[in-house]
C-alpha cells in the first residue's frame, strides 16, 4: 500500500513526515545544505523508513514564496522544484505545493489543548475568518475559513508588509527613525527577529543608550533578566503586534479568532502575556468594542506548518 508524504521547507531544515490517519507519523528534520535538492532529502528520508522509490502515492510540500506553475525557486535556500522531474524521480502520481503560511494557517485546525496558551478570553464566530499571524524570520499573515465541518480555506497575503502603524507620539518617534535609516517601514521592519534588534537599536538611539546587544537571543536574554532598556524593547514590540493584530481583525472580519504563531514570541512567553499588546489592541476608538470577545492564543506547537500540509494534502485527496 502506498503511503502519503508532507513536508515543511524552510530556509535552515526541511521538515518531512508520513501522513497516516489524519496524523503525522515519523517526523524528521534535514538541514538544507546537507542536500542539493528537496527530492535527495526525501529520497534519504524513505530509505529511512524503507519506502522504496514508487511507494508514495502523493506529496504535499509547505514552501516559502507564491506558487504558481510547475516551477518553485526557493527564496531561503538553494532547492528548487520542478513538479514533473519531481514525479519522475520519485515515481509519485501526485504533488501539491503549498505557500507555507497557508500550511502554518490549516495546521490550527489540528491544535491540541496542550499547544497554546490563551491570550485573550472570547467565543469564535465559526462563520467568520480566523487570523494566523507570526513574526519570525519575517512576518506571515493568512486568514483561514471553514467551509463545511471538517474543511477550510487558507488564504495567504502579504500583511507583513502593510506600513507599521503608530499609536503615540512615541512610536510615531520610533517610525521616523526607522524610516531615515531604512525608507518604508513596514510592519515586518519591527515584527520580526531582525526586527526585534532594529527596534532595540531605535530606542537606544532615541534615548541616547550605547547598544549592547546584536541578536534578537542575546536582547531576549537580557529581557528575561531584567535589564530595563531589553525590556522596554519587548513592551514595545508587544504594543506594535497588538496594533497590527488589531488592523486585521478590523479589516478581515476575523472574529473567528486570532492565532499567533512564529519563532519569536516564545521565547519570552511570559513577558508578552504580562505586556501591552491587549491594551495596544483594542485602542482603536469607537470599534474598540469590536475587538473586545475575539479569542486569541499564542501558538507552541512544534510542527503546525507540516501539520497543515497534511491537512491539505488530505482535503485534495477527498476531493
Amino acid at each position: 500500500m502506498k503511503v502519503l508524504l508532507v513536508g515543511d521547507i524552510g530556509g535552515t531544515n526541511a521538515r518531512f513526515a508520513l501522513w497516516r490517519d489524519n496524523q503525522l507519523h515519523d517526523v524528521q528534520v534535514f538541514a538544507t545544505t546537507d542536500y542539493t535538492s528537496p527530492e535527495q532529502a526525501i529520497e534519504r528520508y524513505l530509505a529511512g523508513h524503507d519506502i522504496a522509490r514508487g511507494g508514495v502515492a502523493a506529496v504535499c510540500l509547505a514552501v516559502a514564496g507564491p506558487v504558481d506553475g510547475d516551477e518553485f525557486r526557493f527564496t531561503n535556500n538553494h532547492w528548487h522544484i520542478n513538479r514533473r522531474a519531481f514525479c519522475e524521480r520519485l515515481q509519485v502520481e501526485q504533488l501539491l505545493l503549498l505557500n507555507d503560511f497557508s500550511a502554518m494557517a490549516l495546521g490550527m485546525t489540528r491544535l491540541q489543548p496542550d499547544e497554546y496558551r490563551q491570550v485573550c478570553e472570547g467565543q469564535a464566530d465559526p462563520t467568520r475568518p480566523a487570523l494566523v499571524i507570526g513574526p519570525g524570520t519575517g512576518l506571515g499573515v493568512a486568514s483561514l475559513l471553514r467551509l463545511q465541518p471538517g474543511h477550510w480555506l487558507a488564504l495567504p497575503g502579504e500583511g507583513g508588509h502593510v506600513d507599521l502603524p503608530v499609536g503615540n507620539a512615541r512610536e510615531a518617534a520610533i517610525r521616523q527613525q526607522i524610516e531615515e535609516r531604512i525608507g518604508h517601514v513596514s510592519a515586518e521592519s519591527v515584527l520580526s527577529g531582525g526586527g526585534l534588534v532594529q527596534l532595540y537599536q531605535t530606542i537606544c538611539a532615541l534615548d541616547g543608550q550605547k547598544p549592547r546587544y546584536e541578536s534578537p537571543a542575546q536582547l531576549t536574554e537580557a529581557a528575561l533578566a531584567g535589564d530595563p532598556v531589553a525590556l522596554a524593547v519587548i513592551e514595545q514590540f508587544c504594543r506594535f503586534l497588538g496594533r497590527v493584530v488589531g488592523n486585521n481583525v478590523l479589516t478581515l472580519g476575523a472574529r473567528g479568532g486570532v492565532y499567533i504563531v512564529g519563532g519569536v514570541i516564545p521565547h519570552f512567553v511570559e513577558l508578552f502575556l504580562r505586556s501591552g499588546f491587549t491594551e495596544a489592541l483594542v485602542d482603536k476608538g469607537c470599534m474598540s468594542a469590536y475587538l473586545t470577545g475575539v479569542p486569541i492564543c499564542l501558538v507552541t506547537a512544534e510542527f503546525s506548518g507540516l501539520l497543515g500540509a497534511g491537512v491539505a494534502l488530505q482535503q485534495a485527496i477527498e476531493h
